[in-house]
């Protein structure tokens, strides 16, 4: 049965918000059970303390043990000082009344932590593909979930560039899931396009993510928040499709804005949670559909001082390209993972690619702490973030100039 809070007056307060888990977590089944919760690492933006406390305050003195794992996807693993930031704990606290509380990141590249629930077959590839791929893909998920009576999702729903809206069983594939499938649908995504897909509800890459997910026969629940900066407009608790299913909706409506004519120059200022370009470069798949042809989206970090801090050798060999760069010959890249090719085409956004030369549908800068040499050498522009004063550039929206504060999680599009 699906529960539903959403703000009358803007958004809901701690109390709200504890008072409505206190609420959900009575209808589950789990006294003297085992449960572990899925959550997002720190490039997620959520209310994570106050949930972490109120559903230790609700489900502690019921169940027989309560865990979290940390749905890291590919992203580099938590070090306990990030987890303690993420979770709104002390040290102490950890060591002190949150003590017999395991916390565990995912281990993506760990085979003995994986387990194999099934198999895509090529003919349900080619079907929910429709017929881009055909090949079989084998499903594996972190074996630590069925060590549990009941899995609970807990996550932020917004727009995303591979799967059309985050949230809710996408916590089960890539969060925690095998590389095969993972760097298979990131790659599925890209053929179809970040400009096709972000902001789409239902995309055949989410229906990957759904038939994988019905592939792990647990218990599951879910609570997927819709949140504005630091405040939580809304959140829904049932299973995870069906409180999806209406997150996603509310998404639709709060994450997406509507502008009415292109922009030449847009600056994409991301918040210090996007620590390298793999993640910031959400700011390039919020705001590609706003770019005019030939104009510029510059990614502004200057806290940014790595490519990626896992998949950066293969992305320096590589380099930032348009999809029709490799899709023409992916013989030539076939010992590069299929998601870090997807990646990048993702940041390099829509163009074509004939005759052997490359033209991009607009130039990507980076105004990070990467020097210029290294931006050049992976297909990047440059600019000294110390020359970019974004304060000249606000309010000239009819002059063509875009600025976005905390770029990364709010999608643009043009109105139709």
């Amino acid at each position: 049965m699906l529960m539903q809070r959403i703000s009358e007056t803007g958004c809901l307060s701690d109390q709200e918000l504890a008072d409505f888990v206190h609420a959900a977590a009575r209808t589950m089944p789990v006294d003297g059970k085992r449960v572990l919760f899925i959550i997002p690492d720190y490039t997620r933006s959520m209310p994570m303390p106050q949930l972490f406390r109120a559903l230790h305050a609700s489900l502690h003195p019921r169940v027989a043990k309560m865990d979290y794992l940390i749905a890291l996807g590919t992203h580099p693993p938590m070090t306990d000082d990030q987890i303690h930031t993420l979770l709104g704990i002390t040290a102490e606290e950890r060591r002190g009344p949150y003590a017999d509380v395991g916390i565990h990141n995912h281990e993506w590249q760990n085979p003995d932590r994986l387990v194999q629930v099934g198999t895509l077959s090529e003919d349900e590839v080619e079907a929910v593909s429709n017929g881009l791929m055909r090949e079989s893909v084998p499903v594996k998920i972190n074996k630590r979930v069925f060590d549990y009576d009941l899995v609970c999702i807990v996550g932020p729903v917004f727009p995303h560039e591979v799967v059309g809206f985050s949230g809710g069983n996408k916590y089960f594939y890539p969060g925690v899931s095998g590389e095969e499938i993972l760097n298979f649908f990131h790659w599925l995504g890209a053929l179809i396009t970040n400009y096709e897909i972000n902001g789409t509800k239902h995309t055949p890459v989410r229906a990957v993510v759904e038939k994988a997910a019905a592939m792990v026969q647990v218990e599951k629940r879910c609570f997927c928040l819709t949140v504005v900066g630091k405040d939580t407009k809304a959140v829904f608790f049932g299973s995870p499709e069906e409180a999806w299913d209406q997150a996603a909706d509310l998404s639709a409506e709060t994450h997406i804005i509507y502008k009415p004519k292109p922009f030449h120059t847009v600056l994409a200022m991301v918040p210090e949670m996007y620590d390298e370009i793999w993640t910031a470069g959400k700011g390039m798949y919020k705001l590609e559909p706003v770019v005019a042809d030939g104009g510029e989206l510059i990614i502004y970090g200057p806290h940014i001082s790595e490519v990626s801090i896992t998949h950066g050798q293969y992305i320096k060999r590589i380099g930032y390209h348009v999809r029709d760069y490799f899709a023409s010959r992916m013989e030539q890249f076939s010992d590069i993972p299929r998601g870090i090719i997807a990646h990048s085409t993702h940041v390099r956004g829509a163009g074509i690619f004939e005759n052997g030369v490359e033209k991009p549908r607009v130039q990507v800068t980076l105004a990070t702490a990467i020097p210029e040499e290294e931006c050049r050498a992976i297909n990047l522009g440059y600019r000294d973030p110390a020359s970019i004063d974004s304060e000249a550039w606000k309010n000239r929206e009819d002059e063509g100039f875009l600025v976005v504060q905390k770029a990364g999680e709010i999608l643009y599009r043009l109105r139709a």
